[in-house]
């Protein structure tokens, strides 16, 4: 079987020979070239991928704007959709042909964080597109460790929204959200949004989401959200409180990252309750915290970074399923040609949800 498997990664090597591709590479604060660049040339556990469909997340025109630290030059791009093209002469797991998506977090595996299933605190973590090259490109080379199948029923575009709802999942497994629960979210971008369906899903009887934007207000609404909440017009605090008896909710989801709704989960909080940390605030932001709050209270406070482990294959079965329908969520859509520009919507036009870019047919 060992024969077999060399023989069958070695064909599909000696038959893709192809040495340049088309990528997007960051160069500088908004010095983006869309170029020609060597493919990469993968190890005997990498996989080359051939990139159909690449979402903007969140994190990108951070980085594009100079306010992540990377280092440059840049292939930006993590969440994607691909087709295996090559693979190393020990991979076993996946054949040219096959569907995939990918973990960006690549870790060692061997330090006390990977063996205490915590990879994303790795000693050694490199994350695509962030670290290393990621899937604004034509082809992406990935650890055969990393990758996910998809179901031959996926389409491409579903696929590259995987990785952005295995986040969700984590934060969603950290929350522990009970049949019956009251769930607040701030915040009604494509996360929000995301948390909202999947807090619909594990059982709670009220979600109520809170958004100042006209436009992703009426998204909200359009996608099935119960309780939506106009922040510019009526106080979230008091609106929670009118819907829940008083007491506040069982469960509050911040999904903007800023001081200013940081402060008001602890006002949409119940006693006993849980909030969880999801909106990336920016490092240097603060917020005033009275521990004696917390432990009066019986606070519970939880955070999730990213997605990782199982959370990719259940987004993929969610989905799979149709139980997850991202579509209503991917609002824009761009050619390759145009990356710039989608990052640059994605960053300043905050009326849209979730931009993807089409990178190969």
């Amino acid at each position: 079987m060992a024969q077999d498997i060399l023989v069958n990664n070695q064909n599909p090597e000696a038959d893709f020979d192809q040495k340049v591709m088309k990528a997007a590479v960051l160069y500088g604060k908004g010095d983006l070239r869309l170029e020609d660049v060597p493919i990469p040339e993968i190890g005997g556990t990498d996989v080359l991928i051939k990139v159909k469909y690449t979402a903007i997340c969140g994190t990108d025109p951070h980085i594009y704007e100079g306010r992540f630290p990377a280092k440059l030059p840049l292939i930006l791009g993590h969440e994607f959709s691909g087709e295996v093209v090559k693979v190393g002469s020990q991979v076993s797991f996946v054949q040219p042909g096959d569907r995939v998506t990918a973990d960006i977090n690549i870790s060692c595996g061997t330090c006390y964080y990977c063996r205490h299933g915590q990879k994303l605190h790795c000693e050694k973590i490199t994350q695509l597109g962030v670290h290393v090259n990621g899937a604004f490109a034509e082809y992406v080379r990935v650890p055969e460790s990393n990758i996910h199948k998809l179901p031959e029923s996926m389409s491409w575009i579903h696929g590259a929204y995987i990785e952005p709802l295995a986040c969700a999942i984590s934060g969603q497994d950290k929350a522990d959200i009970q049949y019956g629960d009251t769930v607040a979210i701030i915040g009604g971008g494509p996360m929000g949004i995301a948390h909202a369906l999947l807090a619909q899903l594990k059982g709670a009887s009220k979600v109520i989401l809170s958004e100042l934007n006209p436009a992703r207000i009426e998204s909200a609404k359009n996608i099935s959200v119960e309780y939506v909440i106009n922040a510019g017009e009526e106080d979230p605090v008091e609106a929670v409180k009118r819907l829940t008896d008083g007491r506040g909710a069982d469960v509050v989801i911040e999904a903007v990252g800023s001081a200013y709704t940081y402060a008001q989960t602890f006002k949409l909080v119940r006693k006993g309750g849980k909030i969880l940390v999801y909106g990336a605030a920016p490092a240097d932001v603060s917020i005033p915290v009275s521990p004696f709050e917390i432990y009066s209270r019986e606070l519970t406070i939880v955070s999730s970074y990213a997605g990782t482990y199982d959370t990719f294959s259940k987004a993929i079965d969610l989905i799979a399923s149709k139980r997850f329908d991202p579509t209503p969520i991917l609002t824009n859509h761009f050619e390759f040609a145009d990356v710039k520009e989608g990052i640059e919507t994605a960053e300043h036009n905050k009326d849209i949800l979730k931009t993807v870019v089409k990178i190969s047919d």
